[in-house]
């Protein structure tokens, strides 16, 4: 599942860990990204100790065997972090999603965790060229799923997201327990309190006022969301 920041994706990652067939991964690639770039985000000190930062190991592990010899793996990949020597194409074999949410939307609640700075934070440029390359090796779009067009009607669009990627639903991926999970990264502190605090998906957002500097963000990746969102399934 390939995402941009503030997206849903840790709700999908619980969604997806409820299911008895699947491990998840989270962010595998986060350390290696604050290691190689310096970001200053919260935290990245302790993430870089905490984690295996060298892409090609990380790659490696990927590709491997699913742990606990499960028949589904759900990683959970920002395309933003990918500013090393991997990219999508050094996993050939995994059935690849991309997770999509309105640039208003993610603006709105970034700002409330991180400095925003550029567009490129959001990762909307690189999840258009990741789309582009999956689709035109399967000879059809790779499946899309918008956040807030899912969140209207969880099971339904949970259930297309099944069929899309060739598994069985599972009722289970509604709903999951409170309070931290064990795949989490060590940035859940900062980072997850929202699904912390959650049981299941919650309504869909609403926008909030955006200040000029965030206005301009966020329309810098209105073209790039709208090309993914043809392809929503």
């Amino acid at each position: 599942m390939w995402s941009g920041p503030r997206n849903i994706s840790t709700a999908m990652m619980r969604s997806f860990s409820s299911r008895a067939d699947c491990v998840v991964t989270d962010e595998p690639f986060y350390g290696a990204y604050l290691k190689l770039t310096g970001e200053p985000h919260a935290m990245a000190d302790d993430i870089i100790a905490d984690m295996n930062c060298d892409w090609q190991s990380v790659s490696a592990t990927m590709r491997g065997a699913i742990p606990g010899g499960k028949p589904v793996w759900y990683q959970k990949h920002m395309s933003h972090h990918m500013e090393g020597p991997v990219g999508i194409d050094d996993f050939p074999d995994h059935v690849h999603v991309f997770l999509v949410r309105d640039p208003d939307l993610m603006v709105a609640s970034y700002r409330q965790k991180n400095e925003l700075k550029s567009a490129d934070q959001l990762g909307f440029a690189r999840l258009v060229e990741y789309h582009d390359r999956i689709s035109d090796r399967l000879g059809r779009a790779a499946p899309v799923v918008d956040s807030n067009r899912l969140l209207v009607d969880p099971e339904k669009g949970l259930r297309a997201l099944c069929t899309a990627i060739g598994i069985e639903w599972d009722p289970a991926m509604l709903s999951w327990p409170q309070g931290p999970h064990p795949s989490d990264g060590i940035w859940a502190t900062h980072w997850y309190n929202a699904v912390w605090n959650s049981s299941s998906f919650g309504p869909p957002t609403k926008p909030t006022e955006l200040g000029t500097r965030e206005r301009a963000i966020a329309d810098q990746c209105r073209a790039h969301y709208e090309t993914l969102c043809r392809h929503c399934i």
